[in-house]
């Protein structure tokens, strides 16, 4: 049969898209490139923005082990750059129990072996000597599924160095020769080290565990000296391979002070110097129950150096062996020696307060300069009679005429109150608060004491506050706000923000803050300041400060004393607060001496104005304050230690207590220790008896029977007011001051 030809079939045309396909693909290529887009956008945004966060969240999602990087408390040093404080590194010794006690099968014995536990303890043994053989076995008993035991804490780093040699130690072939030692591992801290002991012990503080500052500036600056922790994590991922991901710690801040070392150094030799010439001189202690110093630079606010008797050694700050027996110590509850401790941390110098006495006499004659309220003389009879009581002159015969200048070169009394008066209640007290009193300084220290409920206002005083508050009695202080608000009186008259830290660096050096001088506002005038100079000069050169004068160095300054308590107990608080040179004061030194042991006879401001003069002899040649008066011989420098301030040895009558400030003022004229409307919040109404005013109450040792009770020459330079309470609690930033 014929084949069929076959007819050549038509070629198939390939498929086209219509016009409304090609819209459908042109638009979901576009929804597919716009996703695409947006997706890659929203892994940037996650990697660039979330990253972090979702890195944590994978991470606590697998199995991992982490470990805790760290931070380096920032170091605190001096003006000069020298180290107070710093962190160094220590080690804890952590024992892995579950690797040591780990079962490997031992192809001789053909049984499963513990083959780290004896080597281990054998190299542990070996290098760390206080190291014994039970508790190691205990740790591994106890503790056998354990991956974290502390076996010794905070080791240096040459106390560790031979465990790791040992364990890293190789033979020529590179093979370790200690392969069996495991399980032991090193974790890094840091341990807080002051290389000074107890200098600066009251300004620096100390820390406890966690890195927690306590007192001084470990505490105002706790969060700045901190950092952040780091972390390393080591985890397993999807392929069960190990990856480690690490986290810097930030260290923390470092401080750099106003304070200078040196400075510091002589401060605290000349306070503990003297303390021991005058142990067991009165009855068995030390030289006082406290004394206090502050340098300042006046012209700035900057604390150059700080410190009282009580000091402690910041490596050990609770050892009270210094001040106590063994067997005391042993006698002592729990609660008894936390109290002693907080006693000695607290810093007398801004938590306590007590009356000031005469070290602001110059401030009631700047108060009369500034309101115009002033006379070419006052005539000084001795005594004044004011609310019902006789309040003394420290020269109880009287000094006559004197000057504004005498008036304070001679610490008159009569003068002082005269000038309050004439200046009235309303402009004194107004200017009680230029010059800061009542209010804090708010240094940057933690516990400054407040003051606001221990002064009058112009709405509770009486004329015998008024009188007594001109010469320093019936109102409390802080020894760093009478020093703040002395230097606006001799730098021109401006209060400077007195404070400790100049500036905070980095880890790197690098400037983070700085603290320059702060002016809070101007108290005085310049030309009333350079008034003040020239009579606290001729005080220092002619008058009651004379002992306190460095021969070749022109210098100016002010004593003060007060009475502590029940008058019949004749404790007092005697001062000294100078400055130097005196055209352009360069350094403060301020003194307080809380009931020095010594007798009757000596307690006088003489005891201050000594130990300033030492203070001032180191001082002033290591500031390079060179002398710019010629040197004299002074005329019995010592012997106007014995003379009571102001008065004339030969004329003297019975040598009677300034003002009799104590005798003669009436009892009750504090603001703590009366009762009644005009006793100032806080004040304690059953000291004196309920609700008499300060004014009210009975006239205490005044008049001839004060004067009866007091030895023919007391050695005093003064002798203050009725004064302040008899105890002050030992603790509370706001508590009224223990006296």
């Amino acid at each position: 049969m014929a084949e069929r030809k076959r007819r050549p079939g038509k070629k198939k045309e390939p498929t086209k898209f219509s016009r409304k396909m090609k819209k459908k693909l042109l638009v979901m290529f576009s929804c597919v490139m716009v996703m695409l887009f947006a997706l890659i956008g929203r892994l940037t945004y996650i990697e660039q923005v979330k990253g972090e966060e979702y890195k944590k969240q994978v991470l606590s999602q697998q199995g991992y082990e982490s470990q805790s990087i760290p931070f380096q408390r920032g170091e605190i040093l001096d003006s000069k750059g020298t180290v107070l404080a710093s962190s160094v590194d220590v080690y804890n010794v952590i024992l892995d129990c579950r690797l040591i006690n780990e079962e490997t099968y031992d192809l001789e014995s053909r049984k499963k072996i513990k083959k780290y536990v004896e080597p281990t303890v054998e190299a542990l043994l070996q290098c760390f000597p206080d190291v014994t053989e039970e508790e190691v076995m205990a740790a591994l008993t106890e503790k056998a599924d354990s991956r974290y035991f502390v076996l010794r804490k905070k080791l240096h780093y040459e106390e560790i160095r031979e465990f790791q040699e040992l364990e890293s130690k190789v033979d020529k072939k590179g093979k370790k020769v200690n392969p069996n030692v495991q399980g032991v591992w090193f974790e890094k801290e840091y341990q807080r080290e002051y290389p000074y002991g107890n200098l600066a012990s009251k300004v620096l503080g100390f820390t406890t565990s966690g890195n927690e500052g306590i007192g001084g500036l470990e505490d105002y600056y706790n969060d700045v000296l901190n950092g952040i922790n780091g972390r390393q994590y080591g985890f397993l991922n999807s392929d069960n391979n190990f990856e480690k991901t690490i986290k810097d710690p930030i260290n923390g801040r470092t401080l750099i002070l106003t304070m200078d070392l040196n400075i510091q150094k002589i401060v605290q030799e000349r306070i503990a110097e003297f303390q021991e010439e005058h142990r067991d001189e009165e009855h068995e202690g030390p030289g006082s129950n406290q004394t206090g110093v502050i340098v300042m630079n006046p012209q700035n606010g900057e604390i150059l150096a700080m410190s009282d008797s009580l000091v402690y050694d910041l490596n050990n700050p609770r050892d009270l062996s210094l001040y106590y027996t063994e067997e005391e110590i042993n006698g002592f509850s729990e609660q008894e020696q936390l109290d002693k401790l907080n006693k000695i941390w607290q810093n007398y110098c801004i938590t306590y307060t007590y009356e000031p006495g005469s070290t602001t006499k110059p401030f009631t004659v700047a108060t009369a300069l500034e309101t115009g309220k002033t006379r070419e003389w006052y005539d000084c009879d001795g005594v004044e009679k004011i609310g019902g009581h006789e309040i003394h002159c420290v020269q109880r015969s009287g000094h006559g005429p004197q000057t504004m200048e005498e008036s304070l070169m001679n610490s008159c009394n009569d003068a002082m109150m005269a000038m309050a008066f004439e200046v009235g209640k309303e402009a004194f007290y107004k200017y009680q608060n230029i010059f800061n009193f009542g209010l804090r300084t708010n240094i940057d220290l933690p516990g400054e004491a407040r003051t606001d409920t221990l002064i009058y206002t112009v709405d509770n005083t009486n004329d015998t506050s008024l009188a007594t508050n001109a010469f320093g009695q019936n109102f409390n202080v802080t020894m760093v706000q009478l020093a703040s608000a002395f230097s606006s009186l001799i730098n021109g008259g401006y209060y400077y923000q007195p404070h400790l830290v100049k500036k905070i660096v980095d880890d790197n050096g690098n400037t983070v803050q700085s603290f320059d001088k702060t002016v809070l506002k101007q108290t005085i005038s310049r030309q009333t300041s350079d008034t003040i100079k020239e009579y606290l000069y001729k005080t220092v050169s002619e008058g009651t400060g004379k002992s306190a004068k460095v021969a070749g160095y022109s210098m100016g300054g002010k004593t003060g004393t007060a009475q502590k308590g029940n008058r019949d107990d004749k404790k007092y608080v005697v001062s000294f607060i100078g400055f130097a040179p005196v055209e352009n004061p360069e350094v403060l030194v301020y003194v307080v001496i809380d009931e020095a042991n010594v007798i009757l006879e000596k307690q006088s401001s003489a005891l201050a104005t000594e130990l300033a003069k030492r203070i001032f002899t180191d001082l002033l040649p290591y500031m390079n304050i060179f002398q710019d008066e010629e040197t004299e011989e002074l005329e019995n420098p010592e012997g106007t230690e014995g003379i009571p301030e102001g008065e004339n040895p030969e004329g003297n009558e019975g040598g009677n207590p300034e003002g009799n400030e104590g005798e003669g003022t009436p009892e009750g004229g504090n603001p703590e220790e009366n009762g009644g409307e005009n006793t100032p919040e806080g004040g304690n109404s059953e000291e004196n008896g309920g609700e008499g005013t300060p004014g009210e109450g009975p006239p205490g040792q005044g008049g001839e029977e004060g004067g009866a009770g007091q030895p023919e020459n007391p050695g005093g330079d003064e002798y203050p007011a009725e004064g302040i309470p008899e105890a002050m609690p030992e603790g509370g930033e706001e508590a009224p001051p223990e006296e």
